[in-house]
């Protein structure tokens, strides 16, 4: 009874349904997938494209426009680059006519100011001219000032004679007061004016007399004496000290 039981159960009425199916390749079911894949894709593209398309939106015309404004940027781009090359030699240009403008304000004012200072020499040659007794020799604008380098010294004077018409020969002589560690000494400038040298004047108005001394070992200049002595006399007819 069992085996009869079992066999109704598998081929009676109540056995399990089964479905037959043709076989097919998997290859087959790939490229079926596939042309169904692309065939949703064209649908969808085709899909997108009506709508932009229906809103307004043409493929072309955005091609179209995009090319427009790219060229647009590149024609501003080429702008900007002679624009920058423009400002570039605008700005050198500037900057030498600056430099031309203040180097001549600078000329001007360096003109200016020998000007002022021949005017200023001029009344102090004509007031010396007029004034003094004939064959009077003096020294005057005597200055001593500190040099670039240490311990070296500029000194300049004019030496002027008065209402007089003849040559004047003589030496200038310099004598400066030292103190070095504490004691004074002297020296002479140059060194053999001491010796009946010196430096030499042959003049007949005035004559300008410029130059340098050095000291040395750390000394101090405290004064510089100049004297003035004829050719032929060992008097000085003139001297002038200048306190440092």
């Amino acid at each position: 009874m069992a085996v009869l039981k079992n066999i109704k159960r598998r081929f009676g009425i109540a056995a399990p349904r089964v479905a037959v199916r043709t076989h097919v390749p998997w290859y087959w079911r790939v490229l079926l997938t596939g042309v169904l894949l692309g065939l949703v894709m064209v649908i969808a593209w085709g899909t997108f494209d009506f709508g932009r398309r229906l809103a307004g939106f043409h493929q072309m015309e955005s091609d179209k426009e995009q090319d427009r404004l790219s060229r647009q940027l590149d024609s501003l781009k080429a702008e900007n680059e002679a624009l920058r090359r423009t400002l570039a030699a605008a700005e050198r240009q500037l900057q030498i006519e600056v430099a031309t403008h203040e180097s001549v304000a600078q000329q001007m004012e360096a003109t200016a100011a020998e000007n002022a200072t021949l005017k200023e020499d001029l009344a102090f040659f004509q007031s010396l001219m007029a004034n003094g007794e004939p064959g009077t020799i003096t020294i005057n604008r005597f200055r001593v000032e500190p040099d670039a380098l240490p311990g070296e010294y500029r000194y300049r004077l004019l030496v002027v004679q008065s209402r007089q018409r003849r040559d004047f020969q003589g030496r200038l002589q310099l004598v400066v007061d030292l103190e070095q560690d504490g004691r004074p000494s002297v020296m002479t400038v140059p060194a053999d004016s001491a010796e009946g040298g010196g430096i030499r004047l042959n003049f007949k108005f005035f004559q300008r007399v410029e130059g340098s001394f050095t000291v040395t070992g750390g000394a101090i200049v405290k004064r510089v004496h100049a004297r003035v002595i004829e050719q032929g006399s060992t008097t000085p007819k003139s001297s002038e000290t200048f306190n440092l």
